[in-house]
């Protein structure tokens, strides 16, 4: 799960007589991803996802914690971005969760420890509807094979699910209780920048910070320190030689640059499908240097500073992760996908806002031509919009009005937080998307209220190529948010296992028309050319 929620159900059966796991395994294999395709790099995303384990023993492991229980006589398989998860029921009725992480998920053993330390401090703390663990394991040397987390099953519903169907005072009512429950998580106070493990957690002492009884703050366990994403370890450098623990924001800075550096290529990359704005190796070191003098200027400004508290929140508080009672859907019920949760700056936090929050998007096209049918849609518009506005003022009176933690940096300029988020990860978002940062910054310094000079001051050439590289980077942007939204899929191209054969004709259609427009800019003598559109189509399936 980590940063993606478990989708629907891949498949679900039955024992019945004659019928065992092994069987079922046959039928339905737990080791692959059978949920989906990918419109780009399909296999390399489905090999990355592969996982070789027993899952004979992890159904005989949970059957052993169920008091009672003497088989598994109904199981789903789930797929999540990082995880695979099994709702397996036994023959006395309970119904457990069990989770195992695939390779991407983060660094092995760590991924599992500090999730499950997370979620039982948390609880011990704070009395969050956080699933109960009931056994793990972080070391794959165990009869299963795999790492593994068996908890209780979520009562309720998925609040993604319920939101439509409620009103605007339950909206209200909803994020009202889910505001304070980042209030109260807020709260918590740490020694250190990174995640939280056990003490025991299979980790130098050196890499350890104590923390209270039976706990420690460790490396940060974020699958982009690690370099975990599909193809990442044959083409970086290994994981990041920085990944905390961080006992101050200089330190943590230092990661944060060091981690850039680290998802530098091995050599330069020789690929005819790269654009001029995804720049070189040597512009990202260049760019990375930039961004450590700056980024050092930056944190000695007091404000900054003080908008560095401590902070652990939930790393994707959105509906997927937040069940909520079928009766009232004002009460929350469960909160889960934990993995990955980090101590971070409360900068990096403060302005990200959940979906339950947000204000919505209204796009043009929705709009019809008859004007009967415009002015009724707009009444539609006008009243999702207030009561998103509603939703989002509540949100934001209880995050910058009663959370001390998070007001400083609610109260400041995006623009001086936003080159934190996206340094370490130059390679990833291209050379144009952080030198705009940068560049944002030179302009703004004196008015964003920062002493002395900005250590970055481009050439007005400089500028001017910047300008034409930004221009493609925000094309091939919009292209893809359109891309998204009219195939149903997600910026890696994703698609669910029953729409793929309409997706992948779908995707046929929109690149002909693409390619299409292009030939015709082109013979017009504009800058967009057919090579320059190939280059532009995110995904490689045709």
């Amino acid at each position: 799960m980590g940063n993606n929620s478990a989708s629907s159900p891949t498949w679900s059966d039955s024992t019945s007589p004659g019928t065992d796991l092994q069987e079922l395994t046959r039928r339905h294999d737990p080791h692959s991803d059978t949920d989906g395709r990918w419109l780009n790099r399909d296999e390399l995303q489905r090999n990355s996802r592969h996982i070789m384990f027993d899952f004979s023993a992890l159904c005989e492991r949970a059957v052993h914690i169920c008091p009672g229980a003497t088989k598994v006589v109904k199981y789903e398989k789930r797929e999540g971005g990082f995880n695979r998860v099994f709702l397996l029921t036994m023959d006395n009725g309970p119904c457990v969760v069990a989770r195992i992480p695939t390779g991407i998920a983060g660094p092995p053993r760590l991924t599992t420890n500090s999730e499950v330390a997370t979620m039982t401090y948390l609880q011990s703390k704070l009395s969050l509807p956080i699933p109960k663990i009931l056994n793990w394991n972080d070391d794959p040397s165990n009869p299963t094979g795999t790492e593994y987390i068996i908890q209780e099953h979520v009562a309720g519903v998925q609040l993604h699910q319920e939101w439509h169907k409620m009103n605007s005072k339950q909206h209200m009512l909803c994020t009202k209780a889910l505001s304070y429950t980042m209030k109260r998580m807020a709260s918590l106070d740490f020694p250190a920048y990174g995640s939280l493990y056990f003490a025991d957690a299979p980790l130098n002492s050196d890499s350890k910070i104590p923390f209270e009884q039976g706990f420690c703050v460790g490396p940060h366990c974020s699958p982009v320190f690690w370099n975990r994403d599909p193809g990442e370890h044959e083409l970086y450098r290994g994981p990041s030689p920085n990944c905390g623990p961080w006992r101050d924001l200089a330190s943590y800075c230092r990661g944060l640059i060091d981690t850039g550096f680290s998802r530098l290529p091995k050599q330069e990359v020789n690929d005819c499908k790269l654009l001029p704005y995804q720049g070189s190796i040597q512009d990202h070191i260049r760019l990375l240097k930039t961004s450590r003098e700056v980024i050092q200027k930056l944190i000695e400004d007091k404000r900054i500073a003080d908008a560095a508290t401590l902070a652990l929140l939930h790393p994707d508080f959105h509906k997927r992760n937040i069940y909520v009672s079928a009766e009232d859907p004002t009460v929350i019920t469960g909160l889960i996908d934990w993995q990955s949760t980090s101590i971070e700056p409360a900068f990096i936090y403060a302005n990200k806002t959940p979906d339950f929050a947000e204000l919505p998007r209204v796009p043009v096209e929705d709009l019809l031509e008859n004007e009967q049918n415009e002015r009724e849609l707009s009444k539609e518009q006008e009243r999702d919009l207030k009561d998103a506005s509603i939703c989002h003022q509540t949100y934001d009176v209880i995050m910058t009005g009663i959370t001390p933690k998070l007001r400083p940096a609610r109260l400041l300029d995006p623009t001086l937080f936003r080159l934190f988020h996206y340094c370490h990860t130059s390679w990833r978002d291209s050379a144009a998307a952080v030198r705009q940062e940068l560049i944002e910054l030179s302009a703004r310094w004196a008015e964003l209220g920062l002493e002395g000079s900005c250590p970055y001051s481009p050439t007005e050439a400089e500028l001017k190529q910047h300008s034409r590289d930004y221009e493609d980077f925000e094309a091939v942007q919009a292209l893809k948010s359109w891309l998204r939204e009219n195939l149903g899929t997600n910026s890696d191209g994703w698609i669910p296992h029953d729409a793929w054969d309409a997706a992948k004709v779908a995707n046929r259609a929109a690149y002909d028309d693409w390619i299409e427009t292009a030939k015709e800019a082109e013979s017009r003598g504009e800058n967009m050319t057919v090579a320059k559109a190939d280059k532009m189509w995110p995904f490689d399936a045709r």
